[in-house]
């Protein structure tokens, strides 16, 4: 009877242990170019922050800090709007960030709080915007490199892959990678587990206008977001003939909560090189530029993981997602 008693005690233990794993959140620093509803000449992307949303309304993380990057006291002020709907008790710090992604190695507010944060514990990083405010902190403060537990950003692509949304008549820049190129070389050479899941990954998934008709007949949040993506979706169909948008920053999200939707390549070379530029829309479109690429045939001493396809069934999560808890 001794035995069988202490043979179920272990077994009670042990199931509750994993199940105390399972239910654990993971805690992560949320880095972003947050830039819906900006005030511009044309709708700004909306991913950003449908990507926030979603990681909001997800019990599976947990959010310890919000940085910004590029035009941060808009997405400041964003972001605090969505935090009051969507999370109005969690108390989630918002930090300002690089202004321009072009200042490393330069202190601010997100670079100093994210320091600190990491200092007390290891952290994974979601980084949807360029790589400053994360680069920053590993040069600055290299020691902390090893307390990064994973980054994942949206960027990257296999060799030879252009960024062709929609009806693919046109191609887009790989925008976060572009924008800071000393950053992510910074990153990568500190050796800390990297993750890529960018347009390539979430090349076919499309939010189209009926997919988010549910949201005018919510409440004030989910009228606030209907608003920020038709025009959004109506701008898509002006660019890519296509009315709808990819929402490519929720893939990096996926890759933390919901990682059997996607495929990967494990381990892969990444290498940087310059050549003739393959983007047709931007303000300024400089005959050459760099590309960040993997393939196992590369020699290089840089290697990440790489999701490369969105399985069937993470659209819908995206939808079930967006709409604000009552």
């Amino acid at each position: 009877m001794k035995s069988a008693y202490l043979f179920t005690t272990i077994a009670l233990l042990f199931f509750s242990q994993i199940n105390f794993a399972q239910t654990t959140p993971r805690r992560i620093w949320f880095d972003t170019d947050i830039m819906i509803g900006l005030p511009e000449r044309a709708p700004r992307e909306v991913d950003d922050g449908v990507t926030l949303i979603m990681a909001l309304a997800l019990p599976s993380i947990e959010i310890v800090g919000i940085s910004t990057i590029t035009y941060v006291d808009y997405g400041y002020d964003v972001t605090k709007k969505i935090l009051n709907w969507y999370a109005p008790k969690r108390n989630i710090p918002v930090y300002k960030g690089s202004p321009e992604a072009a200042d490393l190695g330069v202190e601010n507010e997100a670079t100093l709080a994210l320091a600190e944060a990491l200092r007390k514990e290891k952290l994974d990083i979601l980084a949807l915007g360029p790589a400053t405010n994360i680069a920053t902190v590993i040069k600055n403060h290299p020691e902390l490199a090893k307390q990064m537990k994973e980054i994942v950003f949206c960027a990257g692509r296999t060799e030879g892959f252009a960024f062709k949304p929609g009806l693919q008549k046109s191609t887009v820049s790989d925008y976060n990678f572009e924008k800071d190129v000393a950053s992510f070389k910074v990153i990568l050479d500190a050796g800390v587990k990297v993750v890529f899941s960018g347009f390539e990954c979430s090349a076919y998934l499309l939010i189209g206008k009926p997919d988010v008709q549910f949201l005018k007949a919510g409440n004030e949040a989910d009228r606030w977001l209907y608003s920020m993506l038709e025009p959004w979706q109506q701008r898509a169909k002006q660019l890519f003939g296509v009315e709808g948008f990819i929402p490519y920053d929720v893939t990096p999200l996926g890759y933390f909560t919901h990682p059997e939707y996607f495929q990967y390549y494990r381990n892969i070379p990444v290498r940087i090189e310059t050549r003739k530029n393959d983007a047709t829309i931007g303000r300024v479109i400089p005959p050459t530029k760099p590309f960040m690429e993997v393939n196992y045939k590369f020699k290089s001493k840089w290697k990440v993981d790489y999701a490369y396809r969105t399985l069937p069934g993470f659209e819908e999560l995206v939808i079930e997602l967006m709409k604000c808890p009552e």
